[in-house]
């Protein structure tokens, strides 16, 4: 159940009252000022009066701040790393895979759990990027209500950021490939990527999207995925919020949570996430930037170099730009 118009009402009410107080506070304050007898004559007991006036009408436009402030959350969700899944071929594959469908189901309860918490934690607007396979996966008809589904193929590399986010989350996510015991780990694609390193260090889709983030000034506060998948956020940002709702044994087996555990554990990690939203800093990359990337036999064909792009050897390609969101577009349109 959403009460959405309740909660409204009531933010709208608190503002009017916020304002209210401040009104209050200026004149009384202008009262006080203007009356020969409302201070004693010594500096030091007109500046305590003055302090002692100002106080309550600080905290209430600090209140006021707080309540008028929207938080805006972008939700990147993947399949993967899902409580649930463990194999490819029979779960990931829309339309081909012959539990795709309930993959699908299970994928949009987490989505759904995360949005509950996140509107808890003070969220105003939620989108949610349906980032499995080019988009095949979320439907309009079950998605949560109160979120804007990002959905379809040919989606920019910076997922249609900008500025006005507050915060992103993960759901659903997976590991960088080579992560141990990272379930159906790997980088973006699994066919014709082997790896990627961004300044030396490497990394995958986790990484990545930290730091396009940090372009635009949005911190990552949560991520929904496998053990690996945690602790791969982790090292980078130490204080996210994480929901473990499973732990690999192998790349391809692992302990699950239940559907409803795991939307539990994710409904609590998103709220509180956003909760926190004010300890967590944007993940900045500094100066130039060098993306190698490692490509599999099969995604190496038809590639050539071009201006700020240099080939290694037979798989392995360096694509340099000024910045992260520079280096990575090139990457992105090679």
């Amino acid at each position: 159940m959403h009460l959405a118009p309740c909660t409204l009402n009531f933010e709208l009410w608190t503002l009017d009252f916020g304002l209210w107080t401040l009104e209050l506070g200026l004149w009384t304050l202008n009262l006080a000022l203007s009356s020969k007898n409302s201070m004693t004559s010594t500096p030091s007991h007109r500046i305590s009066y003055l302090l002692t006036l100002l106080l309550p009408l600080l905290l209430s436009a600090q209140s006021i701040a707080q309540t008028a402030a929207a938080k805006k959350v972008f939700m990147i969700t993947d399949m993967e790393g899902v409580s649930g899944i463990f194999d490819t071929e029979l779960q990931c594959l829309p339309y081909k895979s012959p539990r795709w469908e309930e993959s699908r189901k299970l994928l949009t309860g987490e989505i759904n759990a995360a949005v509950d918490g996140l509107f808890e934690g003070g969220a105003k607007e939620v989108v949610v990027w349906d980032g499995h396979s080019s988009g095949q996966n979320l439907s309009v008809s079950d998605i949560h209500p109160r979120v804007r589904l990002l959905t379809g193929a040919a989606v920019s590399p910076t997922l249609e950021l900008d500025s006005s986010y507050s915060a992103i989350i993960f759901v659903g996510q997976h590991a960088l490939a080579g992560a141990e015991k990272g379930i159906l780990g790997h980088s973006y694609d699994s066919q014709n990527i082997q790896n990627i390193w961004v300044n030396k260090r490497p990394t995958g889709e986790i990484g990545a999207i930290v730091m396009l983030a940090g372009v635009f000034g949005i911190p990552v506060i949560m991520l929904a995925g496998d053990t690996a998948a945690c602790k791969e956020l982790h090292q980078l940002v130490p204080q996210a919020e994480c929901a473990e709702v499973k732990s690999g044994v192998s790349r391809t087996a692992g302990f699950m949570l239940s559907h409803p555990a795991s939307c539990a554990l994710i409904h609590e990690k998103a709220r509180r996430g956003l909760e926190r939203l004010a300890e967590f800093k944007p993940y900045r990359v500094v100066g130039p930037v060098e993306v190698k990337v490692e490509l599999t036999t099969k995604g190496n064909r038809g590639f050539r170099p071009r201006e700020g792009v240099e080939q290694l050897n037979d798989r392995t390609w360096i694509f340099r730009g000024k910045d992260i969101l520079d280096a990575w577009l090139k990457f992105s349109s090679f």
